[in-house]
């Protein structure tokens, strides 16, 4: 049986994944995760995840920002022992963060789809818009975790095709709505 592989994100009501953290990500309006008020409820598919991962998947330029962060991180150790996988035709072995556990590039999807054929649990990815776009198209995404904060973000870039892209069925798995308006969403992909 082929390993889960799952996106997880902060989305936006019209589906913006664009600069969650601030300006500097790119658009004019981000920052939208710090602007919400924060309860930890909201959080808590966050720390859910972490107890099913068993690997993490990252795009070149997310690997990149996570891994000035994440190994230094206490909010972030459990990840540290995980295996991590890049996509990425540019990235070289030597750079590859020291001290951040093993350490996998992949060159190409189908690389991608292989990683999904090996013994093992589930595949997160996080961050990684452009990544996770094309992954979605060539249907190798299993599951949508997603958060979704209440602001519209005109312009922003989604982790869901154009419109030429062919119909996706989902299949709701779980769902909560937070007092700060931050409503959780867990999709299956209908195969």
């Amino acid at each position: 049986m082929a390993r889960e592989l799952v996106y997880t994100g902060f989305i936006t009501v019209d589906g913006s994944i664009d600069s969650p953290g601030g300006t500097a990500e790119g658009h004019p309006n981000g920052g939208w995760v710090f602007e919400t008020p924060f309860s930890p409820e909201a959080y808590s598919l966050k720390g859910e995840e972490l107890g099913e991962t068993s690997a993490l998947l990252f795009g070149r330029r997310s690997y990149d920002a996570f891994s000035r962060f994440w190994p230094g991180s206490e909010d972030h150790a459990a990840y540290k022992a995980l295996p991590k996988h890049v996509v990425s035709s540019s990235l070289a072995e030597a750079d590859l963060v020291d001290g951040w556990g093993e350490q996998t590039i992949l060159r190409s999807l189908d690389d991608v789809a292989a990683l999904k054929e090996t013994d093992g649990g589930a595949i997160f990815i996080h961050g990684s818009g452009d990544l996770a776009r094309q992954l979605g198209a060539a249907g190798l995404i299993d599951r949508y975790n997603l958060l979704m904060f209440p602001f519209l973000l005109t312009g922003g870039r989604s982790i869901f095709g154009d419109a030429a892209q062919s119909r996706t069925d989902l299949r709701l798995r779980d769902s909560a709505a937070y007092d700060n308006g931050v409503v959780k969403l867990v999709y299956d992909v209908v195969r």
